[in-house]
């Protein structure tokens, strides 16, 4: 009679099974990590490239769309001769702007509408020509006696309509505390270059509420964020004793800061003579306000200002010397979202360890 073969199973005790479990876990906690380390450090080259070199094209030049090769930019005849005007898409104190066409491609077209604020308009000119980087609309050319500047187009338009974009159906997939961060972080990141710029540091002064420093930003099809109204940006020069003036007219509300309000009180009326200058760190008051916009409400978001909320409180610090640079609120920024996506990729592995 043939005997059947016996198999023995063989029973591992706890202590072993735990053991290898946790093995097996703290190997896929390691893959993890080495996972996110190399995706945020492509991401954070890809940043630091870009800012160096924005869109391969040296001064003078542009690249627009899909096409290889740079550009020069547009002369006057050029602008006159190529450029075709579709139509007026907004209006501001200083300029008219028209959505326009040249060679097949949207462009936008700003033309000076008061003579009173000339100035205004070729301190714009001079300052996007001499800040072309990743941060700044991109300059397609420019006519100086006509008063006229080419810029390349949006369709998303300013940062004011956000809420209204991330409701569209095309955009829905973009309504994430993720996202809106990055918004953050590139905002905070165009605050920084201005204070680091190549002309030395600039401050933002047409910020003096949150409607109007959003309308000074773009944000672009790929969902980033780009300055796009440069007309009143003052130089601080602290080795030279120059601080700035946002204006000559009383600054109010709780959004502009505090520094930058009459300090005398109702009863001495406003005078532009007596009125303390300041500094950048005006800029850095108000990028709790402006985050907190960017943030939205969406699932995760509070998460989000939870872990920003002691570098909002030093943002707020009444006295400006007390405030954090532009650079250690971003570093703050990207180190939140780091922190975010890790714990997003392995929920629960703490209690678990």
């Amino acid at each position: 009679m043939e005997k059947k073969p016996h198999f023995v199973r063989r029973e591992f005790p706890p202590r072993e099974v735990s053991s290898v479990l946790l093995a097996l876990l703290l190997a896929a906690v390691l893959l993890l990590n080495a996972l996110l380390y190399l995706y945020l450090s492509k991401f954070y080259i890809s940043l630091g490239r870009a800012e160096m070199d924005p869109g391969l094209c040296p001064f003078g030049y542009f690249k627009l769309g899909a096409v290889k090769n740079c550009s020069p930019w547009l002369s006057c005849e050029a602008i006159n001769r190529e450029v075709r005007k579709l139509k007026c898409v907004g209006e501001g104190a200083v300029k008219k702007v028209f959505l326009s066409e040249w060679k097949e491609n949207k462009v936008v077209l700003s033309q000076l509408t008061n003579s009173e604020l000339k100035e205004d308009f070729l301190h714009g000119l001079k300052m996007l020509k001499a800040l072309q980087s990743k941060h700044v609309v991109r300059l397609l050319g420019y006519c100086e006696q006509q008063f006229t500047i080419l810029t390349e187009y949006h369709p998303l338009g300013s940062l004011r309509g956000l809420n209204e974009t991330l409701h569209i159906p095309k955009y829905k997939g973009m309504n994430t505390w993720h996202r809106r961060l990055m918004l953050a972080i590139d905002y905070v990141s165009v605050i920084r270059y201005l204070h680091s710029s190549p002309l030395g540091t600039l401050v933002m002064c047409d910020s003096n509420d949150l409607d109007k420093v959003l309308s000074q930003y773009l944000l672009t099809s790929d969902f980033h964020i780009l300055v796009n109204d440069l007309d009143a940006l003052p130089l601080v020069n602290r080795s030279a004793g120059r601080l700035v003036k946002c204006g000559h007219r009383e600054l109010q509300g709780e959004f502009v800061a505090p520094e930058q309000r009459w300090p005398y009180g109702e009863e001495v009326p406003f005078e532009d003579d007596l009125m303390p200058p300041y500094d950048e760190k005006t800029d850095i008051w108000k990028i709790p306000d402006v985050s907190n916009f960017l943030l939205g409400h969406v699932e995760g978001s509070d998460i989000v200002r939870l872990h920003l909320f002691d570098i909002h409180a030093a943002c707020k610090k009444k006295d400006a010397a007390e405030r954090p640079s532009a650079q250690e609120v971003l570093d703050t920024y990207r180190k939140v979202l780091t922190l975010l996506i890790r714990e997003a990729a392995m929920p629960g592995t703490r209690e678990m360890l």
